[in-house]
């Protein structure tokens, strides 16, 4: 089930919410929200509900037992059992016949494939999980006594298939106990709204645009850039837009989930990017990997390494497949020059110029990200530049770049604060007017794109 789809928006949200509203105190509005995260991932998942119920009492355990044993032994023990247990979901799920196919590939043998499908939003609760008995581990979290209120957290549909990732640190108050205000539930609403927008209305737009290229066989140079042009801008507005979607949806609910993204297209570095891109993915492996290894407060040659490991981890959690691990490499390797010596440079050259290194960088990333594995990556990439002889320009090229100019630019200027900034010069009274307004109409268009449309993906049910 999709945020972005009819059944949730105008079937199952409306129930939620009306039995979330009636029910008294905070526990019982968790159970509300318990059960209607387990029906949620029913819809996707019906079989794996029962892993994530698993994940959910496995860690509960294990916290209980951290918390009772902290400074022994056995706490270690308890701690390295959960990440085996949590890691080893994660790694059978995702990665088994990621690794059949490669020996398969090395040795020219033939070992069958598991054939098991990857469940929806692994790497995202696992790693919320990993990160909740850590955080016990090392006392900056209570272990939650009451299994509801584990499960809770971990099932917690707002964020449970797509993130952000939300630690239990920073929910936790707001599982024993949260406040509901008019003013928030507002916040909520105008947050999804704008969320569902981008992702109806612009991501899945420029989705068109990838399948037309796919689907073409009249590519060209113009036609390769359109297309990877394109596919930048859909996987920002499509993620971006669902961590919209999460967090109006966590605010509705009374929770303050965490930031996502920052308008990383405006960076003038990579290292800047990566500080504005899936914020939260990369607070998670900084302060669980990175710096457990020893961050930059070690050796110069440990540093690289760690820096290296980061980013191959990185590469690996989007995806098994080699192209994933190539994308995560490149970003290493980019980031550890930019340390060295490129970064310096960068802030000494015009904005302008910096800014261009960093799309440039970025959009060939995507493409590597998205392409067909090792191979896909040699085919989309030559195409950018000519390779085979393909023609500059195709007559498919021009005439979807006439069509799609239009919403191209305006996702162009959407990536920038520019709307946000042009808004908050508003005056209240025609704010007070506009906002609604504008939330009904976003509403509305997406409901009708819905409708009218047969475009409706999400990149991340990949991941």
């Amino acid at each position: 089930m999709l945020f972005s789809g009819a059944t949730f928006l105008y079937a199952f949200l409306p129930v939620v919410l009306l039995l979330y509203a009636v029910a008294p105190g905070t526990k019982c509005k968790n159970y509300v929200l318990l059960s209607a995260s387990l029906v949620f991932y029913f819809f996707g998942e019906p079989v794996y509900v029962l892993l994530l119920i698993f994940s959910s009492i496995s860690d509960w355990l294990h916290s209980i037992y951290i918390e009772k044993h902290r400074g022994e032994r056995k706490a270690r023990i308890a701690l390295i059992s959960s990440i085996v247990i949590n890691l080893g979901m994660l790694g059978f799920f995702k990665y088994t016949d990621f690794l059949i196919g490669t020996v398969n590939a090395v040795f020219g043998v033939s070992i069958p494939k598991t054939g098991v499908p990857l469940p929806i939003g692994i790497s995202f609760f696992t790693f919320q999980t990993m990160s909740y008995t850590i955080d016990v581990y090392r006392g900056r979290a209570h272990a939650q006594k009451d299994l509801g209120t584990m499960a809770t957290f971990v099932c917690l549909f707002p964020q449970l298939i797509a993130g952000p990732i939300v630690r239990y640190v920073d929910v936790a108050a707001e599982l024993e106990g949260r406040r509901h205000t008019l003013e928030g539930v507002a916040d909520g609403i105008r947050r999804f709204a704008f969320g569902l927008g981008k992702k109806v209305l612009i991501a899945n737009v420029m989705y068109e645009v990838i399948v037309f290229f796919r689907e073409s066989g009249d590519k060209s140079v113009l036609f390769y850039w359109l297309y990877a042009v394109a596919y930048t801008l859909q996987i920002y507005f499509d993620f971006s837009g669902y961590s919209d979607m999460a967090i109006g949806l966590g605010a509705i609910f009374g929770f303050k989930f965490p930031e996502n993204f920052n308008y990383p297209y405006i960076s003038k570095s990579i290292t800047e990017f990566w500080r504005r891109w899936h914020m939260t993915l990369g607070g998670w492996f900084r302060d669980y990997v990175y710096i457990p290894l020893g961050g930059n407060r070690t050796t110069k040659l440990k540093w690289l390494r760690n820096i290296a490991v980061v980013w191959i981890l990185t590469g690996a959690w989007h995806g098994a497949e080699w192209n994933f691990v190539l994308w995560g490499v490149m970003f290493g390797v980019l980031l550890i020059i930019e340390k060295l010596w490129l970064g310096k440079l960068l802030e000494k050259l015009p904005a302008f110029l910096s800014h261009i290194y960093v799309m440039f960088t970025v959009v060939l990333s995507f493409v590597i990200f998205n392409a067909a594995g090792l191979k896909g990556v040699v085919s989309d990439l030559g195409g950018l530049f000519g390779a085979g002889g393909i023609p500059l320009v195709s007559s498919d090229a021009v005439y979807y770049l006439r069509s799609y100019a239009v919403p191209i630019a305006v996702a162009v200027i959407g990536a920038t604060p520019l709307p946000r900034y042009l808004y908050s010069r508003l005056h209240e009274a025609p704010r007070v007017v506009l906002e609604p307004l504008a939330v009904g109409a976003l509403l509305v268009l997406s409901t009708a794109f819905l409708i009218d449309g047969s475009f409706n993906p999400f990149l991340y049910f990949r991941f």
